[in-house]
């Protein structure tokens, strides 16, 4: 069976690869539409994460790498989300809507000792999937339209590697590796109706990089099973590089989308070190041993500048404020099944990183979940099905942008057993 989930979950790591996974036309700029970095469990409860250590020990926070101090049993997880996204704007009043379903997490996580603890895990970090087409009329020209064609297409990866250290019973440290990989493109295309000639500006992104996560925690255990925790990471910025290739040509199709006659008008190579930002965060947390538990968090991530188009496009510095927690009634009753389910709540407000025509692309919503164990699951040994939801808003109708109302559902499995524990007996 372990071997099972284990290959499972390599096969299903081949196909994140490939899969399309962004419908937001906020993803057109720069390397796409970056996902938050979470599993279901977290992003149930706004993203709370760098002060959330799971009381129980079928669990391992990649967020914060110091957060696994209860980590006591090989976990695997199985995650995917469905996306549906409604968009609306004012500009020729656009409206129309998106979904998507793919495979968004796989982690592997178990203890190596009593104080240190090990997880790898396989997430898309970011996507463009995004086709819009605008047209208008010139003057004095016998009704001939110019047409734009804007299309962007590809994914970024990362697998991550984590290591947590519990240097006494309050503190511990922790390290992330983070290594992206992947393709993006975007290519605008001019045409004019009556001419077969097309002018086209394409940019394509090939990803290869590093960067490190550090993570620390405390936790201070309080009169009444109660407990006070504090959290902080930081994500230093890129090792690695960015190959950007823009090319402004002209061609004719053929059939189907099949370039001949293509004229090179402008070509250039550029490789970027800067464009994996900065990121810290500091969050606290207070609650209830085995009981309940409330959070807040704040984001932080650098901004930087990125070629888009031929053009320098600039990222602004965001921020993300996250409040949430969990619930669980009575996780030994054994006559009521929803008494050990645990309940997650939250909601998060995010400054974006994108500016345009003057106006902050904002987003923020609300979030729930539950956690349903496996019904002869014990608490020190919990198989369960993460369910989560999250709605919210992005985006703006001032200034003839995009409105965007989303509803992502998560749902994820989590596998826990004791796989590397030494026999006693023969």
């Amino acid at each position: 069976m372990k071997r099972i989930f284990v290959l499972s979950s390599l096969v299903a790591g081949y196909f994140l690869n490939a899969q399309s996974i962004g419908n937001s036309p906020y993803g057109a700029y720069g390397i796409g539409d970056v996902k938050y970095d979470n599993t279901v469990d977290i992003s149930s409860m706004g993203g709370i994460s760098t002060a959330y250590i799971w009381d129980f020990n079928n669990n391992f926070n990649f967020r914060n790498p110091a957060a696994n101090t209860n980590l006591e049993l090989t976990t695997l997880k199985v995650e995917g989300t469905n996306e549906n996204n409604y968009y609306r704007s004012d500009f020729n009043n656009i409206k129309t809507d998106k979904h998507s379903t793919y495979l968004s997490n796989i982690t592997i996580a178990f203890p190596i000792s009593r104080k240190i603890k090990f997880g790898m895990g396989f997430q898309p970090y970011s996507s463009k999937s995004y086709d819009i087409v605008t047209s208008n009329q010139l003057s004095n020209s016998n009704g001939v339209q110019e047409v734009h064609n804007f299309h962007g297409e590809g994914s970024v990866n990362t697998v991550q590697a984590a290591l947590s250290y519990q240097i006494n019973p309050e503190f511990a440290v922790g390290l992330r590796s983070n290594y992206y990989f992947g393709k993006i493109y975007d290519i605008e295309e001019v045409a004019f109706t009556g001419a077969e000639l097309i002018s086209g500006y394409s940019n394509s992104y090939r990803v290869s990089a590093f960067n490190f996560t550090f993570g620390t925690t405390y936790q201070k255990k309080l009169e009444n099973n109660h407990k006070l925790t504090v959290g902080a990471t930081y994500t230093i910025g890129n090792s690695g590089k960015l190959k950007n290739t823009y090319t402004n040509s002209t061609y004719y199709y053929l059939i189907g989308e099949t370039k001949a006659y293509e004229t090179i008008i402008e070509e250039q190579v550029n490789y970027d070190k800067k464009f994996l930002p900065q990121e810290a965060s500091l969050g606290l947390g207070y609650g209830k041993e085995a009981k309940w538990f409330l959070g807040t968090q704040v984001d932080y991530k650098k901004g930087e500048n990125i070629n888009f188009l031929g053009v320098p496009f600039f990222y602004q510095d965001s921020y993300r404020y996250s409040v949430g927690g969990w619930y669980l009634p009575n996780y030994n009753n054994f006559r009521s099944y929803f008494a050990r389910v645990i309940y997650r709540y939250g909601a998060y407000y995010e400054k974006g990183n994108l500016q345009l025509n003057g106006t902050n692309i904002n987003k923020y919503a609300i979030t729930a979940g539950v956690t349903l164990p496996f019904q002869k699951s014990t608490i020190n040994r919990m198989n369960s099905i993460d369910l989560g939801i999250e709605l919210g808003k992005r985006g703006t109708l001032d200034n003839n942008l995009i409105r965007q109302n989303f509803i992502n559902l998560r749902v994820g499995i989590n596998f826990a057993d004791k796989w590397f524990a030494k026999r006693l007996y023969n």
